[in-house]
């Protein structure tokens, strides 16, 4: 397992990069943030990718290199797209960003590569059985962590509750759009999270998005058996996790 890797974070608005110590969970140089190409078009997000990693230098040369995208990843093919263009749906988009780099990556979900990360070095502190990440921001993402291992590509976000997707009423996109209290939002997060306990059996629950810093404002308000915790890792989780994966990391 290489010790350094370097970690890349696409979003909508936003892409993310550092170079990681994957051994203490800690980036190792300044993260890197440029913006995404307005319409998030695969051509000039791939070239933006190429000017953020380049800006590495010689650091990350011959370090192992983990991008995480906001879509379901299949064999490296991106099934979906969430706030960035259409055109993304269905490309090859491991191989793309390979040709592009010039060198081998780990392609994965942003969800997933946060998910990671909170288990392997922050919220979870290594649990044990299955831990369920959830984001809560434009959508609910999720990342299902078992004994340690991925299983990748959950998309919790859109069960179906009262007839719609679970995101379009409890995401914090919602909460914003309906201009909701904390105690009507925290309602409906019971809702989702009661149904989610009762089909999974989860041991913990991680709440991340950027709401997570206010988790005393909702947390609180939700009963369920299984715990329930904020993210610690914030904005770096992506880049974490997805330097992790790339590593060829282990529990070990």
């Amino acid at each position: 397992m290489s010790k350094l890797a370097v970690g890349i974070d696409i979003g909508g608005t936003g892409i993310k990069g550092a170079l990681v110590d994957v051994v203490k969970g800690e980036l190792v140089s300044d993260r890197v943030k440029v913006a995404t190409p307005e319409g998030g078009d695969p051509d000039a997000v791939l070239a933006a990718v190429a000017e953020l990693v380049e800006g590495f230098g010689k650091k990350a040369e011959g370090v192992p290199l983990g991008v995480c995208f906001p879509a379901i990843v299949r064999h490296g093919r991106t099934m979906s797209a969430a706030n960035v263009s259409k055109r993304w749906i269905g490309l090859e988009a491991e191989s793309l960003f390979e040709q592009t780099l010039g060198r081998d990556i780990h392609f994965v979900n942003d969800a997933d590569a946060a998910g990671v990360a909170e288990v392997r070095f922050g919220a979870a502190g290594g649990s044990d059985g299955l831990v369920i990440m959830t984001t809560l921001g434009t959508g609910i993402g999720s990342a299902f962590i078992y004994d340690g291992e991925l299983l990748p590509n959950t998309e919790l976000g859109h069960l179906e509750l009262d007839g719609a997707d679970a995101e379009t009423r409890a995401s914090y996109a919602a909460k914003e759009r309906e201009d909701l209290d904390w105690a009507t939002w925290a309602a409906r997060l019971q809702r989702f999270y009661a149904h989610v306990e009762f089909l999974f059996s989860p041991e913990l629950f991680i709440v991340g998005g950027g709401v997570s810093k206010n988790h005393a404002q909702f947390l609180p308000l939700l009963d369920l058996a299984t715990p329930i915790v904020p993210a610690v890792l914030r904005n770096n989780a992506g880049i974490l996790g997805a330097a992790w994966l790339a590593s060829g990391g282990s529990r070990d």
